[in-house]
Parts: structure tokens; sequence; C-alpha cells
């Protein structure tokens, strides 16, 4: 959905554009205007309104974007049809390192409640954080980490919200203190969520609960050219494995066979462990960041970080362990904005990344791993009157090694991406990218084999895969300035070698099927965007949609679990000075264009709304919000999602929240 502000004077507003919103994300922070390709912002009351326990979840309302939803605690961001490993999700422009590209049930292990910002970067031209980021790249902005002594020596911000579907209960805090040039900032944030109900009013979606606890605490160092600081933190949290069906599997000669024992029965309210089987997932993460100007002869800045995470995740069935997945990753990065060179100003830098990964019990279904990559990346900038022109690259070397009879894989890319921006008349700007962008296989493509429960398949890797290259164009139209603006962006994606889980057709027992990963050429195309009319002084109105086609070459078919079209329409409204609201509707398209032995969803309507109140007492200012869910208590199924066939999607949801900051 797109952002926007009401205006009080709505003669005013044709004559000026809405405040430019920089994309940190980029490393010559330029504002979404500004950008070759479409971006995403939620931030501020759309932020707030947005938020969900789950990452996806809370990207989910954004034009291309959709949420891969594997119940109440895992869900990856959708971007254009393509998740997993082609969308990066980075925390302050660091990896977040984590197993969830590894499957869909393994949670992003970052909190969206703590963010202050969530910037999307749509399409592969984000080469600086990866060339296998080909769907985008999603950065998540929070203050872990002070970037400044507050004026007055201290300030903070507390929410609580409670829902009704769920019985979600959420409590966070976040306090920055300094003087002098040393700021230190700690939050915390626990929650509780009970199985959702569904829409039949009688039934609760078996083993959809989701608790967490999750706290940081961080230190640095400012001063009037920039800062250095320090922080950890700490996330747990627990959900159950929705449509979980445990079986025993084994091989006889290359075939496999499954013979289902069951995977547990319902869930009790005090979420018992003899229930359905759950993860608990704990994150130890250890930051730095820095960023200074001038720091020395021909260069404007440097910006610095490093990272390291131990996590680990356990999936438990009857209370006890049945598989552990532990992770131990480093991960550090430099930027580099040098000062114009004939005209051309841009940033070169550097990345380094290692990790030990291991998978050990029942469903060790992918090998130990070391991954080691390195990357070195260069970003410019040419502006000349009412254009700006932008050229990038990145070289990046990736070595897997494993602890068994595996061979291990070496491999290597080069990414590049070209754009422009023409602002061809006031307040109208078009935006030209073109991409070559390769990625790397990855850990489970390669080497995966074996049961895996969670998605009931029985996963087969290819030692042979080859590197995967995507050439996109895109091309995006912008108004963003008057009492109409507007976003839309066309786009085509090319993918040699496209890398996928194919369904074999072997119908191996248990419920299970048997998916081989293979390479194919594919092509994505699609169409995204928003247009928002500003109707009286109190009154907008916006409609938008989305839509992506994704096929594989020579006869193919259809790329698995594409997103379905979706069209909209939202009227926002300013009630009073201090209370806003909001009412939406849209409809998801049934999606037919399916991949072999994948399953059809049917189409379905969603109403949402909202209500928020702003007030200040003494020196803290309050926001008291009201919104709804799913209010026409639809039944539908995500085909996103893994386990669509087998878990509705919420029904009617009511959220009550109250945020202070001081």
């Amino acid at each position: 959905m797109a952002d926007f502000s009401l205006a009080e004077d709505a003669e005013q507003l044709a004559d000026i554009a809405l405040p430019a919103i920089t994309i940190s994300a980029d490393p010559l922070a330029k504002n979404q205007q500004q950008m070759t390709t479409p971006s995403e912002i939620l931030e501020g009351d759309k932020l707030t309104l947005n938020k969900q326990a789950t990452l996806g979840e809370t990207l989910n309302n954004l034009s291309g974007v959709r949420s891969s939803s594997f119940g109440a605690g895992a869900s990856r961001p959708v971007i254009r049809g393509l998740d997993g490993a082609r969308v990066k999700v980075l925390s302050n422009g660091m990896d977040v390192m984590d197993a969830s590209t590894i499957s869909a049930d393994h949670n992003v292990a970052i909190e969206p409640m703590f963010a202050k910002k969530i910037e999307v970067l749509k399409g592969p031209a984000t080469l600086l954080y990866g060339g296998g980021a080909i769907g985008g790249v999603v950065n998540i902005v929070d203050s872990k980490i002070p970037t400044y002594v507050p004026a007055k020596g201290y300030e903070g911000d507390a929410e609580y919200r409670m829902d009704q579907v769920s019985n979600e209960s959420t409590g966070l805090v976040g306090v920055t203190a300094g003087t002098g040039n040393v700021a230190i900032r700690a939050e915390g944030l626990k929650r509780n969520q009970d199985e959702y109900r569904i829409p039949d009013h009688e039934h609760k979606q078996k083993g959809s609960y989701n608790d967490s606890n999750n706290g940081s605490l961080g230190i640095s160092w400012i001063t009037d050219n920039g800062y250095i600081g320090t922080s950890f933190s700490r996330q747990y949290s627990r959900y159950g494995l929705l449509a979980h069906e445990h079986a025993h599997c084994h091989t006889h000669g290359t075939q496999w066979h499954c013979g289902s024992h069951g995977g547990g029965g319902g869930h009790s309210h005090d979420h018992d462990e003899e229930g359905v089987p759950y993860i608990e997932m704990v994150q130890r993460r250890w930051d730095l960041r820095g960023e200074y100007q001038d720091p020395f002869a021909g260069f404007e800045a440097i910006k610095f970080s490093g990272a390291h995470t131990d996590y680990q995740h356990d999936e438990k069935e009857g209370g006890e362990v049945a598989t552990r997945f532990k992770g131990n990753t480093n991960d550090m990065r430099v930027e580099l904005t040098h000062q114009p060179l004939w005209g051309w100003r841009g940033v070169i830098g550097g990345q380094t990344y290692h990790r030990n990964f291991s998978v050990k019990g029942e469903e060790a279904y992918i090998p130990s791993t070391t991954t080691k990559n390195h990357a070195v990346f260069l970003l410019e900038e040419y502006t000349i009157n009412d254009w700006r022109y932008e050229l990038g690259v990145r070289h990046e070397w990736q070595a897997i090694t494993t602890n068994n009879q595996q061979p291990n894989k070496n491999h290597h890319g080069t990414s590049f991406s070209a754009g422009t921006v023409w602002n061809f008349i006031d307040d109208y700007s078009l935006g030209l990218s073109l991409s070559r962008s390769q990625r790397l296989p990855t850990v489970e493509e390669l080497y995966a084999y074996g049961p895996h429960a969670a998605s009931r398949t029985v996963e087969l890797g290819n030692a042979k895969l080859d590197v995967e290259t995507s050439h996109n164009i895109d091309l995006t139209l912008r108004k963003y300035a008057g009492d109409t603006q507007f976003t839309v962006s066309v786009y085509r994606n090319q993918i040699k070698d496209f890398i996928y889980a194919a369904d074999t057709g072997n119908n191996i027992g248990g419920g299970y099927r048997e998916i081989a990963y293979t390479q194919k050429d594919a092509v994505l195309t699609g169409i995204e965007g928003d247009i928002r009319l500003q109707l009286t002084d109190r009154v907008a109105t916006t409609f938008f949609g989305d839509y992506v086609r994704g096929k594989l070459k020579n006869g193919g078919g259809d790329i698995p679990r594409m997103s379905p079209a979706r069209l909209g329409v939202r009227l926002d409204t300013s009630i009073t000075n201090n209370m806003d609201g909001s009412v939406g509707y849209s409809h998801n398209f049934k999606q037919t264009k399916t991949a072999h032995y994948e399953s059809k969803t049917s189409g379905y309507n969603l109403v949402d709304a909202s209500l928020t109140y702003h007030g200040k007492l003494a020196q803290t200012d309050y926001q008291i919000y009201l919104k709804g869910n799913n209010l026409l208590n639809s039944k539908y199924r995500n085909h996103n999602s893994f386990i669509k066939d087998d878990v509705l999607q919420p029904g009617r949801n009511v959220t009550l929240g109250v945020k202070i900051s001081f």
C-alpha cells in the first residue's frame, strides 16, 4: 500500500512535494525520488499499524511484497514472486545471519516491533548486498546502537498491544541515555500469542502459537564527525510447527519410501510440550558499527560494520530435541565514499563472511558445512541537469566445505547494474534500471538429502548446480507532488539456470513428496504500483495493485508458489487534528498458474480498518490505535505458503495498542 500524509490545506498540497525519505540501505543516501529502482518505506504511523510478530506479515501489504506464511511464528518476505536466498534481509545494513533461507518454517531472527524504519528495495540492482539478492533487499533500521546523544540527556519509547484473534499480549520498552560523548541504549520485549482463531468461529489453528522475548544493550562514542558503537542482543522465540507430519523414511537403492506414524495431536491452550512439534530458537548477536565524515584526503565518509552471531534452534517433539540447527557466523563490511572525480561520486567497499553451520538429529537433511564468502563492490553516480546516472559492479567468491563425502564447492560471480533517473517535468521522474546479477548456489540446494517433516518433503540436492544469472530491466514512472501522486513499475527478469525445487512426481508415501533441486531458464514479468488522489483537505484515496508471472522456459511450466494478482483501494481521512482513520479493501485473485503437482488456491477479499489518536501529556507524546484485519472473516489460504493446503489464515482480528514517547 502507498504511504501518504493528509494536508490540512489542499491548496498548499498542490504546490509542495511530500518529504523526501532517505534510503539508509543505499550507500549514497539517496531518497526515493532519486532511486533508479523502486522502493517501499515503512515508518511512523504506517509502520506502527503494519507491525506484526514476523517480518513477512509486517510487509505483506506493501506493493509487490507478500509473506511466505508458515504459521504465526515464521514468515519471510516474498518480493516479486521470489523468496528464500533471493531476498536479502539486513539489520542496519548487515546480514541477519539466521537459518530462515534454509527452510520456510525457520523464522527470520529479527524483531519487527523494534524497527524504527523498514526499507524494501525491489529488484536485483541491489547488488551491493550480494548478487544473490535478485528479488530485493529488506533493511530493518533500529536504535540498538545510538548515533546521537539525546538533547535532554534521555529519551525513550514504550508500546503495548493486545488482540482478539490470538489473545496476543505484547509489550516493549526502549530507553536511550547519554551525556558528553557517550550514549547508552537498552530495550526489551515480551510477546505471548495463543493459537489463532480461524474463520469458522469454533476452532483454532492447532500449533499456531508464538511466544518470544528479546532484549539488547548498546553503547556509542559520538563526536561531531561521527560515531562508533557496539551492542549485544538476544532473541528467543518458541512457536508451533503447523501441519508437521513426521514419517519414517528410508531409501531402497536410489528410491525413497516414507510411512507416516503421525505428527502429534492437538495443542493445548498452555502450549503443552506433548502436543504439536515446535521450534525453540535463540540467537545471540554482537554488532559493531561506525561512521565518520572526512576521514582522510580524497574521501567524504567511511562506514564500517561487523557482526557475530551464535544461532541455535531446536525442533522438538514431545518435549525432546528431534533436530538441532546451529550456526556461528562472522560478517564484516566497509564502505568508503570518495569525493567527486570528473563529476562522478561513488562508494567503494568490501565484505567478508564466514559461517559454520551444522544440523544434527532425525532430520539432518543437509550436512554440516563451512561457508566463506568475500566480495568487493563499487557504485558510482553522476548528475547533470535533469538526469542522474548510476553504475555498479560487485564480484564475489564463495567456498563451501562439508564434513561428509559430498564434494567441496567453489563458485564466483560478477554482477553489474546501470540505471538512470530523468526528471522530465516538475514533480515527475522516470527511472530505468538494467542489471546482470549472479547468485551462487546455497548449501541446501547443493547438498540436501533426506526427509523434511515441516514441508512434508524428501529433498534431493544437486552438487552439480551452476551459478544462476539474472538479466533484469525495470522501468518506474513517478509523480511525487500535488493532489495526484503515483508510482508505477514494470519489470522483466530473465534468469539463466534458475534453481528451484522440482516435484519429481514420485509419491513416496506417508503424505510426503519428493523434490529435487534442478536448473532451467526462467522469466518473471510483472507490474506494480499505486495512485493516490487527494479528494478534499481531509480525505484521500489510494488505488493499488501488483501482478507477477513466473514461467520456466521451453515448456517447463510455471514456477512454484508464485504470488497471485492483487487489486485494492483504501480511503484515508483526517477526522480531527489529532485523529486519523483508514479503511481498505483488497481482492486477491485465484492462482491457477501452478507448477507440476502444485495445488491451486481460490481468490478472496480482505477488508481492514484503523483508527489512530495522537495526544500529549506533559512532556510525553502518546498514540492510541485500534485496527481491524480481515473484518469480513474471510476463509482463505496463502498461495506463497508451503503448507497452504493444510493451514487457514487467521480470521477476523481486532488489535488495540498504545504507544508513548518521552
